[in-house]
């Protein structure tokens, strides 16, 4: 399985400066790897139990609404077991550090990195292949835990979706899967900086960590201490307290991604953020349409994409610049 690089390229087409050649095999590396198959278990995993709590409260959601039962099973959880959106959106992260935070180091710690660069390829191929194959297998992983919970509300719940449900489904999927490459462009910058896989990990894990679970505390903090909610001038400062935690929280991935679905997968979510009551004068009572949900989480998905953007263009630019070659 772990065919030398070198060899393996030496023999594969240049077309495309030998990047579809190293796509192919870094595809290959992943899907063939333990670590792999371990987080699409631990993701399999957290499905089931959050399957298990939406099927065991799904009797008592289709009591109070019928519409939308299908989204529900991605939304419901139970007194002790996180909804599936809440599990992608905590553990997804992973997924994407799994996959890269070791994409450059590994190499270099093995010594096939200048190997790789002495081959008749462009330098930038190497890059470019190793966050597109981590990609792709996310999209796997992704398509694959959307589908399983698909099949178990078919099989066992006996819900049948519409089409504008499946729609739904997949542009959750979608948002999800950039959400997680973000994490994977993020550990291949890592990987790129840091001398070893190790270094690189405990990186990704502590801003994972703090964007995850300590970042609304940071936000409620900052908001408080400059726009102090007590006595009268609390009164006066809510609006802007609550606009600048919201505006501090939207620096999170996490916080963007978890509003977007929930967007998404609640069509009767109106609105994001604050709605004035000269807003909602005049305003009809009842769920969006997917085009107008798609519309209120347009601005998370444009920020996602440019964070993904970003993050690799980072990781490129100082891959670019280092010696390999030595």
């Amino acid at each position: 399985m772990q065919k030398n690089r070198a060899e393996w390229l030496a023999h594969a087409e240049p077309q495309g400066g030998g990047q579809a050649a190293l796509y192919r095999k870094e595809l290959a590396d992943h899907l063939d790897s333990k670590r792999f198959f371990l987080i699409l278990l631990l993701l399999f995993f957290a499905t089931t139990a959050s399957l298990g709590g939406a099927l065991s409260n799904l009797r008592e959601v289709a009591q109070e609404s019928t519409t939308f039962l299908f989204l529900k099973l991605f939304t419901t959880g139970s007194s002790t077991i996180y909804s599936f959106a809440t599990f992608l959106n905590f553990l997804g992260p992973l997924a994407g550090i799994t996959l890269g935070f070791d994409a450059i180091t590994s190499e270099r710690s093995q010594g096939t990195l200048n190997r790789l660069a002495a081959q008749p390829i462009y330098r930038d191929s190497i890059i470019k292949a190793k966050f597109l194959a981590g990609a792709a297998a996310l999209g796997i992983i992704v398509a694959c835990l959307g589908a399983y919970v698909s099949a178990v509300g078919l099989l066992l719940a006996g819900v049948h979706p519409s089409l504008e449900e499946v729609l739904r489904m997949l542009a959750f999927l979608g948002i999800a899967w950039v959400y997680i490459c973000f994490w994977l462009a993020l550990a291949i910058l890592f990987s790129v900086v840091c001398r070893h896989a190790a270094t690189a990990a405990l990186a990704c894990i502590s801003i994972w960590l703090f964007l995850s679970l300590f970042m609304g505390l940071v936000a409620a903090g900052v908001s408080n201490m400059l726009f102090p909610l007590e006595g009268i001038q609390g009164l006066m400062n809510m609006e802007s307290n609550y606009n600048l935690e919201l505006g501090l929280n939207r620096l999170s991935p996490y916080y963007l991604f978890s509003e977007a679905s929930t967007t998404i997968l609640n069509p009767n979510v109106r609105s994001i953020g604050v709605v004035t009551m000269s807003q909602a004068v005049g305003a009809i009572a009842g769920p969006l349409s997917l085009g107008q949900s798609l519309l209120l989480v347009w601005p998370h998905l444009v920020v996602l994409i440019a964070l993904v953007i970003v993050a690799f263009a980072v990781s490129y630019i100082c891959f670019m610049r280092q010696e390999i070659r030595a």
